[in-house]
């Protein structure tokens, strides 16, 4: 379960702090226990990230399909207006 810390952070800190954790793991010389630590915080991350992918996904969506309601295919030849040729 993701803390409330971590759901305060924003994509970037998460993507910066798994990337050091990954980093930490990659380079060895940690015992079992600190490898299974920096594991579970590190698939926490991920949980975090994702989250803020798949937001900005949907916000995404909304966007366009906001965007096709409202006619963005002004000339009608499903270019969203802009000339082919």
């Amino acid at each position: 379960m993701t803390s409330k810390v971590d759901e305060a952070l924003g994509y970037e800190q998460a993507r910066d702090e798994l990337i050091e954790v990954v980093r930490r793991l990659e380079a060895g010389g940690t015992t079992l226990e600190e490898s299974l630590a920096l594991w579970e915080r590190g698939e926490e991350l991920a949980k975090v990230c994702r989250r803020w992918l798949e937001g900005a996904r949907a916000r995404l969506d909304a966007a366009l399909a906001e965007e096709e309601s409202e006619g963005g295919d002004e000339d009608g030849n499903g270019d969203g207006g802009r000339d082919s040729g």
